[in-house]
């Protein structure tokens, strides 16, 4: 679905500073940090991520907006796009 080198770009360093949290956040239940740090990076992932899925979907919504279909794909239709959406709410 994500054609745009400039938004795949974007996408991909926010999943991997996602990954690299991520493996921080598993190095400090290791470690047996405070729950409060713990939580303040997991929840700095789950922005990352969703981040990135917005991402996603609003490049997805750019190129029905104008038509800039990648060849040989459908276009998305409107129930898709929103089920795209809401599965990041």
């Amino acid at each position: 679905m994500v054609s745009d080198e400039e938004a795949m770009a974007l996408v991909l360093n926010r999943l991997r500073r996602a990954q690299g949290q991520l493996a921080g956040v598993v190095a400090m239940i290791e470690a047996g940090r405070d729950c409060k740090d713990v939580v303040t990076q997991l929840a700095a992932v789950s922005k990352a991520l969703d981040r990135a899925g917005f991402k996603i979907v609003a490049t997805g919504m750019r190129q029905c907006l104008t038509g800039a279909i990648p060849e040989g794909t459908q276009p998305m239709t409107e129930a898709e796009l929103e089920k795209l959406f809401l599965a990041l709410a």
